[in-house]
């Protein structure tokens, strides 16, 4: 690791201001940037020397030797855990990023419920009202083939615990519940034998099906409500919050430990296979390009296709050289995607997969010929501008009209980004139609070994129960 690079906007808010100059000797915990509004401050994660100052971004040279040891967060004796988590600069890590001294800066024991709409609720009762208040974990690994929440439950299961119980003590929640897939039993009976003496702490077991961990998702399989678009989780008297950030919390308060580090999968097509790589605290602002060397290096023939940050859904394509940040999730390499040259392409745009720009980039990338572009009825765009929020993530309606609107404009080919479910509706009535169906992540399932999104072969409700003998 010859350097590092910070990037000033790593979070939701405006790039943070560099407090450190070209020369500054640094150490891991150096405090080098700082909020100028809603943001979260920025350390240096390694030993080194601070050889440059951009507009978005400084980069440290790093030292040969790199000790353990950090610089603890400056923070008066009888700071509170609030504060400690806003000095530490701990954001959303499953990758919203919105800073998390912010997000638990409530008293949900206050909270008031908020008006759930009929509409996309016709199965609760008209006097329906949440008796207690709950911090709701997201540990769902929603993206497929990541794998690094899921290790840090089984192997830090304490850790991740006592920064559950300062969310709730913060918050004043009365009740805690994890989010998690069923099919992870290993993790799930870690945490049942954790939490058999925590009467307020429970487990809620989810299907294996995408997105499972959107926020509003979360809510509504864990408490029943659904909420639309425009309502938080404090509507349901509740926070959510992903299970890197909650062990993070911990790290703060117990150790005065800056957010400096990050866990990451690397998967895909990669020298050795396709088994999935978990690096667990590797640096903040390594490059894409090491942490693929990390993982045995890309194939060198001629079948390598994108280089994605994040997940399969909604990451993004990215380049060797570019800086992991605190909300980098996952590095996944692709193999090609196929040559549609000449051929007329739609788009299906959802609110659950890749924005439209992306989508186009996808179809550009294939060399196909954009023709039409429609949005699943239930992707929601709040205000002008703003990502779309699918009404009910992860059950959707059928996509006939918008499949017959393809044919109609002479589309051969379309490009799907959709959800397990909506996936599923497309494929209902598209290959009838002559259309021939891609979805945005098949490249990349194909490259890590997974099932491609089409039909749903798995059920949407899964029982509670788990058999701890077998």
């Amino acid at each position: 690791m010859e350097k590092v690079q910070l990037l000033l906007r790593q979070h939701v808010g405006a790039p943070c201001a560099p407090c450190v100059a070209v020369g500054d000797k640094v150490k891991k915990g150096t405090l080098i940037a700082t909020p100028t509004g809603l943001g979260a401050n920025i350390f240096s994660s390694v030993y080194g020397e601070v050889s440059e100052i951009l507009e978005d971004r400084i980069v440290i040279k790093a030292d040969a030797e790199q000790p353990d040891e950090f610089v603890p967060i400056d923070v008066p004796e009888d700071a509170s855990k609030l504060d400690m988590i806003k000095a530490a600069g701990i954001v959303g890590m499953g990758g919203a990023g919105f800073p998390t001294g912010i997000k638990l800066n409530i008293d949900l024991s206050a909270t008031e419920q908020g008006e759930f709409r009929e509409d996309i609720n016709p199965e609760l009762p008209k006097d329906f009202k949440l008796e207690h208040s709950y911090i709701l974990i997201n540990d769902s690994e929603c993206e497929p083939g990541l794998a690094h929440n899921i290790k840090q439950t089984i192997e830090q299961t304490d850790k991740v615990i006592r920064g559950v119980k300062y969310c709730m003590e913060i918050t004043k929640a009365d009740k805690a519940i994890f989010a998690i897939k069923k099919k992870n039993r290993e993790a799930v009976l870690k945490l049942l034998d954790a939490l058999k003496d925590e009467e307020n702490i429970s487990v809620h077991l989810l299907p294996d099906i995408y997105p499972m961990g959107e926020e509003r998702a979360v809510v509504r399989e864990c408490l029943g409500v659904n909420l639309d678009t425009t309502q938080l989780p404090s509507a349901a008297r509740s926070v959510v919050i992903n299970l890197e950030t909650v062990a993070k919390i911990a790290e703060a308060i117990e150790e005065k430990k800056p957010c400096i580090s990050k866990n990451v999968t690397v998967r895909g097509n990669i020298k050795g296979g396709n088994a999935a790589h978990v690096f667990m605290d590797v640096p903040v602002g390594i490059s894409v390009g090491e942490l693929i060397e990390m993982a045995g290096g890309l194939d060198k023939d001629d079948s390598v296709g994108e280089i994605i940050m994040g997940g399969a859904f909604t990451g993004r394509a990215a380049e060797l050289d570019e800086p992991t940040t605190k909300t980098t999730g996952a590095i996944l390499t692709t193999y090609r995607m196929p040559d549609l040259t000449d051929k007329k392409v739609g788009l299906l745009v959802c609110a659950c997969g890749g924005n439209e720009a992306r989508m186009r980039t996808i179809a550009e990338k294939m060399h196909g010929e954009v023709v039409s572009v429609c949005r699943c009825k239930q992707a929601i765009e709040n205000k002008p501008g703003a990502p779309l929020k699918c009404l009910r993530p992860g059950n959707c309606p059928g996509q006939v009209k918008n499949n017959m609107q393809f044919k109609k404009d002479g589309c051969e080919y379309i490009i799907i980004g959709n959800c397990s479910d909506c996936s599923n509706t497309v494929m209902a009535s598209a290959p009838q139609m002559g259309l021939k169906v891609f979805h945005q992540t098949d490249h990349v399932m194909r490259a890590i070994g997974h099932t491609q999104y089409r039909q749903l072969t798995v059920s949407k409700h899964v029982d509670q129960d788990i058999n701890v003998e077998d």
